[in-house]
């Protein structure tokens, strides 16, 4: 038995069809939670994996302990199910605006995508950048119109909506042709049209897959082995397996390969195990076909984007373009006081090696080194595709410090340009005009507001990828946790000035050792405290917000001097607020540069760079000066 992508090999099973017109890949892409993963679950169910009577695991392909917590998928992941005598390879991807690197690299694997859209939200802004993408690699979609059965939903003007996203994407006749299912894929039933056929299953959806989907192009068997690697698996036994679909030709177990890398190189190995995806589990393969989409291992050395062939003067496939980085962290040691106190790996090389090792599975994350002993440069699509990252080192028992994301710019005709984003945000009526304001103050532009008639504001604007750092935090406060957004990457224009995201300061610690409730008390007066009564602290970390314009030092550790009239159970009396708990996205978000958060396995502090306090205003008097 063997692990492979969260899924476990429980059997073998020898493929022998050999026919690619039987084959349909496709990839299920929508907005963030429009109900992709949800619709996978339906599909495996009408494909047979479960047996009769055996629960169904909802939203199975999210195999990442992180995708169930939040919600969201976060990276792609294929599986194929069996049906009328078709094998349907079918790819989950994630909605979330950050991983959209996910998205766009399995474009070259499939021939088809299902469009899933809310029948009450409609085409979000995500909707619109998936599409765009598979649009522009020639795929044919199939629109789901999904969650018909919610309240206030109304199916037939989304119809017409995605048919206007269609055109404005400049879709080709046959794409805009596409075929439209309604129905819900919680309850697991779809239907071609609204009236006169009565809900059943997911029959209808998989005819129109069968009969829409066009069979794999240039899949002919009798040609030399071809396949683009579109993904990167690890498994336990035999390492990285490359995962692609065949162009051409055929594979088995030791047949000799070439790796084509983008430097020219071309490495040759044997194929040591093949590997198939079906239902929820990877099995091992005895043969690959043309058409299908399979895993390869044998080649240690192999990236996303690269080619595998037969022929040794074989020449590369292109690869989908990926759009650029947009935001930059530093990844540091912990070298604070509680450094190496809760997790195992610490050490500047391990920590380099755990995010190379993430960059050549993710290739929308940028990793380098600095001139700076243990400390990294991270680049990626956005401030939650890291914030991710760092979640899962933590996971794995590594210590490291964060900083306050900054983004990338760039020289264009000598002008400091940065990136800019297209933001799309719903609040209720009496919020918007909050929202409208929360967007000035960050230099967004206004585009577009229009109410909807139900209560509901909708704004567009254009707002520098910088005024969205901690945006998400102060629209929920705004709005009571009733607003949603999300945002698309535009261009890259003229820099807008500067912007104050924060307006309070903190107070730091100026003591190591164990707060105290008789401390906590008096610190409390002079603004929100983020520790409790018995935590751990040390000098420099940030134990609190204060409203002045300056930082404040207090001292947490300060204990009651114990008198005649004073004794130590008057501390039972003390009543402290709770204090203000960060996840690791709001903490990365709230930090000022010259700050830090500090992530291990059981702990989310912040503090600040340079922790001396005498250091620390030498250093702000040297910047004052230049």
């Amino acid at each position: 038995m063997i692990k492979l992508c969260g899924l476990r090999v429980t059997r073998c099973q020898i493929h022998t069809m050999s026919d690619s017109s039987k084959f349909r890949n496709l990839a299920i892409i929508a907005h963030v939670d429009h109900g992709k993963t949800t619709l996978v679950d339906q599909l495996l169910k009408a494909g047979g994996t479960y047996r009769e009577n055996q629960e169904v695991q909802e939203r199975a392909m999210d195999s990442m302990d992180l995708e169930r917590e939040k919600g969201i998928t976060i990276k792609a992941k294929n599986t194929s199910i069996h049906w009328n005598g078709y094998t349907i390879n079918i790819v989950d991807t994630p909605g979330h605006a950050d991983f959209g690197a996910e998205v766009e690299r399995v474009m070259k694997m499939v021939d088809g995508v299902i469009l899933v859209v809310d029948a009450y939200e409609g085409p979000q802004a995500q909707t619109r950048f998936v599409l765009r993408k598979a649009l522009e690699e020639g795929l044919l979609p199939i629109v789901v119109v999904n969650k018909i059965d919610r309240p206030h939903a109304d199916p037939m003007k989304v119809h017409d909506q995605v048919l206007e996203l269609l055109l404005d994407l400049d879709a080709t006749e046959e794409q805009f042709e596409a075929p439209f299912v309604y129905g819900s894929a919680r309850d697991g039933y779809f239907m071609s049209h609204l009236e006169g056929e009565p809900p059943v299953d997911c029959t209808p959806l998989l005819f129109q897959i069968v009969n829409h989907i066009p069979a794999p192009k240039e899949a002919d068997p009798d040609k030399p082995f071809r396949m683009l690697i579109s993904n990167i698996d690890w498994d336990d036994y035999v390492g990285r397996v490359a995962v692609g679909r065949i162009t051409s030709g055929r594979v088995q177990k030791g047949d000799t390969l070439y790796l084509l890398q983008p430097n020219g190189n071309r490495i040759q190995g044997k194929v040591t195990k093949l590997f198939e995806y079906s239902g929820l589990q990877t099995t091992d393969s005895a043969v690959g076909e043309a058409g299908n989409i399979i895993g390869i291992s044998g080649f240690e050395d192999v990236d996303i984007g690269q080619t595998l062939v037969a022929d040794p003067e074989g020449e590369p496939m292109p690869f989908v373009q990926i759009d650029p980085p947009t935001v930059q962290m530093e990844f540091s040691i912990n070298d604070g006081p509680m450094g190496g106190k809760d997790g195992k790996n610490v050490t500047s090389r391990v920590i380099r090696d755990r995010l190379m090792r993430e960059m050549r599975t993710n290739i929308s994350i940028k990793v380098e080194d600095t001139d700076l002993a243990g400390v990294f440069k991270v680049s990626a699509r956005g401030t939650m595709q890291i914030a991710i990252l760092v979640e899962q080192m933590r996971r794995e028992n590594y210590e490291v410090l964060v900083s306050r994301p900054k983004v990338i710019t760039q020289e264009i005709n000598g002008v400091t340009c940065e990136p800019f984003e297209t933001v799309y945000i719903e609040v209720p009526d009496d919020c918007a005009n909050g929202t409208v304001r929360i967007l000035g103050n960050r230099r967004g532009i206004l585009e577009n507001m229009e109410t909807t008639g139900n209560g509901r504001t909708y704004i567009q604007a254009t707002i520098p990828t910088r005024g969205l750092i901690g945006f998400e935090f102060e629209l929920v406060n705004l709005t009571s946790g009733h607003g949603i957004f999300s945002h698309l990457f535009k261009e890259y224009a003229p820099y807008a000035g500067e912007i104050v995201t924060r307006q309070s300061s903190t107070l730091i610690s100026m003591e190591n050792g164990i707060a105290r409730p008789y401390a906590l008390q008096s610190i409390e007066e002079r603004g929100a405290l983020f520790i409790a009564p018995g935590d751990e602290v040390y000098e420099g970390m940030i134990v609190g917000e204060n409203p002045k314009p300056i930082d404040i030092p207090v001292n947490p550790t300060r204990e009651k001097h114990l008198t005649n009239h004073r004794s130590a159970n008057k501390n039972d009396s003390i009543q402290l607020t709770p204090p203000r708990i960060f996840s690791l996205e709001r903490a990365i978000e709230y930090i000022e540069p010259d700050e830090l958060v500090e992530a291990t396995p059981h702990f989310i502090r912040m503090r600040k760079r340079i922790l001396d306090a005498t250091a620390r205003k030498r250093a702000e008097i040297k910047l004052q000066n230049g």
